[in-house]
């Protein structure tokens, strides 16, 4: 009998089975260490009480070119604007109203992009849409946008990070490094 006439004759019940075990077989390589391109993320930080939090996947540079024409992003449909990750969208949540940079950002959940038109000029972006993937960008959907400070790192980032960090009593900075870039803004508890 050849291999292919035993495939053949494979009850389908089997079949589901063999399925079922490779998946698993995939899975199980995750969790031992293989993982995802873009693993998930977040941050967080407590200010005044209250929690602010971001997720986010974080892709790696892996000798490619990120910013910039012909760039990785430069690709994406929405581009130049880009969803400060990858796969699902990056979801900001806060508890408390925020003033980011001028920004009025009231308590609740939003999904953070970033204008990157010019790579050494980010403007970060607050959208009301949530719950939605990466490449969803609506620009009517913008809450409102501000421009980052940026600066170089000592060296080159290889994996995409958000941090939140408190800088005072009522204060705290939203900082995004990757590749050659860093951006952050400062933010306000209200």
């Amino acid at each position: 009998m050849r291999n292919s006439d035993f495939i053949k004759e494979i009850h389908p019940m089997t079949k589901s089975v063999f399925t079922c075990a490779a998946i698993a077989t995939l899975a199980a390589g995750c969790s031992l260490g293989f993982a995802p391109p873009s693993p998930p993320a977040s941050t967080s930080v407590t200010i005044e009480g209250k929690s602010i939090s971001i997720k986010y996947s974080a892709p790696s540079v892996r000798g490619r070119k990120v910013f910039g024409e012909g760039g990785l992003i430069s690709h994406d449909k929405t581009y130049p604007v880009w969803r400060a990750g990858a796969n699902a969208a990056t979801a900001l949540h806060t508890d408390a109203d925020l003033d980011i940079h001028g920004l009025h950002v009231p308590a609740g959940d939003y999904t953070l992009f970033v204008d990157v038109a010019d790579p050494d000029h980010w403007e970060l972006i607050v959208s009301k849409a949530t719950g939605e993937w990466g490449l969803a960008y609506k620009k009517e959907m913008d809450l409102g946008r501000v421009k980052m400070e940026m600066s170089k790192p000592p060296s080159p980032v290889e994996v995409f990070k958000i941090t939140l960090s408190s800088s005072g009593s009522k204060s705290g900075r939203l900082q995004m490094e990757w590749e050659n870039h860093v951006a952050s803004v400062p933010f306000h508890v209200k």
